[in-house]
């Protein structure tokens, strides 16, 4: 794949936008399109430069994190938002993705760890560490009381839900199963509704919550 992947970088320390600044612009596929230090700003620079990822701190002036996220997903449903910071308290991480932050690190992560993660947020794919999948699939069964729900599932829609958590796309899934991408974005639809979640990756974190996918589970490449 030849696409540059173009990314905003939001976080309030010039010194931690200038060392991402480096570091993402020397690696191949990836292009640094704008830089800022507060929620707001992040907002309209989202809008006009229509980035492919948004890095994206949570504790920043004017605007948080969190409220720049449900500001930036209300105007740009298809913005995909990689939170780095850091918080991990249980409720700053359930608080981003369920706002529609896709992936959620910790500012101590290497590089590599880094650079994947937006590779994977750019695949619609969820980038969380295990530690922090572990966080967020335990405020979801709080959240939702008792478990359950995947009964409601057909079984197509179990296998799907099962190959999202693969980090399969929509496009993916459709070509393994001779489906038209149309049909799996609608089965997903229905998945969300039917476990009252929010996103693709709440959805993923139900699965290993519930035992239909595993963290340790790896994609067939």
């Amino acid at each position: 794949m030849n696409r540059v992947i173009s990314i905003l970088i939001v976080d309030d320390h010039t010194v931690v936008r200038d060392g991402l600044n480096a570091l993402l612009s020397a690696e191949p596929g990836m292009k640094v399109v704008g830089a800022c230090g507060d929620g707001q700003t992040a907002v309209r620079l989202v809008s006009e430069l229509r980035p492919d990822v948004i890095l994206l701190d949570l504790v920043m002036p004017k605007m948080d994190g969190v409220q720049a996220t449900l500001e930036i997903k209300k105007a740009y449903p298809e913005a995909r938002i990689l939170v780095l910071t850091s918080f991990s308290e249980n409720h700053q991480v359930f608080s981003a993705i369920k706002a529609g932050a896709m992936g959620y690190l910790m500012k101590d992560t290497s590089s590599d760890n880094l650079i994947q993660a937006i590779r994977d947020t750019y695949a619609n794919r969820p980038a969380l560490g295990p530690e922090i999948a572990r966080k967020l699939m335990m405020d979801i069964q709080n959240e939702r009381g008792e478990p359950g729900g995947e009964d409601t599932l057909t079984d197509r829609e179990i296998e799907i839900l099962q190959h999202m958590a693969l980090g399969m796309t929509n496009q993916e899934i459709a070509d393994k199963f001779f489906l038209s991408e149309r049909t799996v974005r609608t089965h997903v639809t229905n998945i969300l509704a039917k476990l009252d979640l929010s996103n693709r990756t709440q959805a993923v974190l139900f699965a290993l919550r519930a035992g239909i996918a595993h963290i340790d589970y790896t994609r067939d490449e």
